[in-house]
């Protein structure tokens, strides 16, 4: 009945949407928050509409650190509750809810004593695996020698690592996650449109009606009808409470994270490696043929729709790395950085009107009004829940409990048996197997809408950029499938290119704008401002690490 495609003409029907029906839940915010709340509304049955003033997942939730974990360290802050919880999620996500996407990575906790610390470091981690429960997709925790470590990772200083303990987390694409359960939501019915900018809310009385839009593409003004309203705004929380009018029971500092990426050859362990810092913790994650490291944890109050990397955050990051590494790390190796915000929330005390816990908060300032902040990635789903179940209250109705615990996300449903195939579709489409393999990881059984546009054009099935393992027929299907309006959405987010590539993406910009271009109805005047808008962003992101090339 419904269709899971975000393309221009869906975005056109949900315009018209927006403007002429009344919804019972209205979503601000298309974060994996925001998404995650559209989908668990929309599966209780309930008439659902999310609107997103840039583009899915252009905040924090496309610049994390891309790991579904437990949160080792908050062990060490006796939040066994959280822990236990995010397990739960991760295990979920691991062995049903999105295979295709989330997937098991193994850590290497490197030690420099013998007895001690290694004695508390795996009771931490023996407790890490029984939090898990009984239903396990990932392997336990598991000592290492210091001999074993000499000959698995190899750019572990062996003059200071007498050994280590390796354990289990889980990996994703933040970005392609986010526009899978965004898909997901739309699949059931839940209407859906970025480039909406809420500018103020409609009232009855004391009480929350809908919102006034702006459609930033057009500029025309849109009021949107809603029983009930549920704001997922993150770092703007604050921002959009005041521009509302309204008083929420917490507030949100901003904390940055900064992650460098360099080639595989850099760093030579088969494992991913955390290690403590003097302020949080420090990863070095496998991704693909790359390294992600990071991730720095400082106070921020500039630009929070462009957070930037400063020479000083690069620097750290270098610096703590290389207290283990051999050879190590420098400027010069470093292929892309990226930064983004962490919503910190500081509840007020004596509100009436939040919920609390440790990690979010779900606030009700008025009613038929609800917004949360704050929270882990990993417990995406939780927090949609908690703020759909306040939500309905103003329904004034029995609505349905949660469901999306026992649902998979698009693209699950087959995905195993997919990847048993891999050399029969690679013949059937006369494609490598790499590329099978790369396409079943971003898109699972969705594999299908990609091989389409391949049969209807071969040379769309030939990588973008040599170097990376990505198709010409990703670019279109991220228009025509996945909603991108620019080439920032391509090359930031529905793929993540301009990390990944050493020039950023900028050398197939204009061959991205030129495929989305004739999807979107550009001319050479709209080609030419998206190029110009996505050269600009990756220059202000790259400037930190110039500067420190050139130190």
């Amino acid at each position: 009945m419904f269709t899971s495609q975000l393309n221009p003409q869906q975005r056109a029907a949900a315009l018209t949407s927006l403007a002429s029906e009344e919804f019972d839940v209205l979503i601000i915010g298309g974060g994996v928050n925001g998404v995650g709340a559209a989908l668990d509304a929309v599966t209780r049955g309930l008439k659902v509409a999310l609107v997103e003033a840039q583009d899915y997942a252009a905040g924090t939730s496309s610049r994390s650190s891309k790991l579904i974990h437990g949160g080792l360290r908050y062990l060490e802050q006796y939040d066994f509750k959280l822990v236990r919880e995010a397990l739960r999620e991760r295990e979920l996500m691991v062995s049903t809810q999105c295979p295709h996407l989330v997937k098991p990575v193994s850590f290497l906790y490197p030690l420099t004593e013998k007895v001690k610390e290694r004695t508390y470091v795996g009771a931490g981690l023996a407790l890490y695996d029984a939090l898990r429960g009984m239903k396990r997709a990932l392997p336990s925790h598991k000592h290492l020698t210091g001999k074993t470590i000499g000959q698995i990772s190899p750019s572990l200083r062996q003059d200071i690592i007498t050994g280590a303990i390796r354990y289990f987390d889980a990996q994703v694409d933040d970005a392609r996650h986010t526009m899978m359960i965004a898909r997901t939501a739309a699949r059931h019915g839940a209407v859906m449109a970025t480039g909406v900018r809420v500018e103020d809310l409609i009232r009855s009385g004391k009480k929350i009606v809908g919102a006034i839009a702006i459609d930033t593409v057009t500029n025309k003004k849109i009021n949107i009808s809603a029983k009930s309203t549920i704001m997922c705004a993150g770092v703007w929380s604050d921002e959009l409470h005041a521009k509302f009018g309204l008083t929420a029971g917490y507030s949100v500092a901003m904390s940055k994270g900064v992650h460098i990426v360099v080639p595989g050859d850099a760093i030579h362990p088969k494992d991913g490696i955390i290690l403590k810092t003097p302020v949080s913790v420090l990863f070095l994650i496998p991704w693909g043929n790359k390294w992600i490291v990071g991730t720095t944890d400082t106070p921020y109050d500039g630009d929070r729709a462009k957070p930037l990397a400063t020479k000083e955050d690069v620097q750290y990051i270098l610096d703590q790395a290389n207290r283990v590494l051999d050879p190590q790390l420098k400027a010069e190796d470093i292929l892309g950085v990226f930064a983004g915000l962490r919503p910190l929330v500081a509840n007020k005390t004596g509100s009436a009107t939040t919920k609390l816990s440790r990690e979010h908060t779900v606030a009700r300032p008025a009613p038929g009004f609800v917004s949360l902040a704050g929270g882990k990635y990993t417990t995406y789903r939780v927090m949609a829940k908690d703020a759909v179940d306040l939500a309905v209250l103003d329904l004034r109705r029995l609505v349905s409990e949660s469901v999306t615990d026992k649902l998979p996300l698009i693209g699950a449903d087959g995905y195993f048996a997919l990847v048993q195939q891999v050399p029969k579709i690679a013949e059937t489409y006369s494609i490598p197997e790499a590329t099978v393999t790369h396409l079943l990881d971003r898109y699972g059984s969705l594999i299908e809408e990609i091989l389409e546009i391949i049969s209807a054009d071969k040379s769309m099935a030939q990588r973008l950029i040599p170097d990376l393992p990505y198709i010409k027929a990703e670019i279109l299907h991220a228009v025509t499938h996945e909603g991108a309006l620019s080439v920032e959405d391509v090359l930031l987010r529905r793929t993540r290119i301009s990390f990944e590539d050493f020039y950023s993406g900028s050398e197939v910009a204009h061959e991205v704008a030129k495929i989305i271009g004739a999807e979107l109805g550009w001319g050479a005047k709209e080609r030419t401002a998206s190029i110009k808008s996505f050269e600009s962003l990756v220059e202000k992101e790259e400037e930190s690490l110039l500067e420190l090339v050139n130190s």
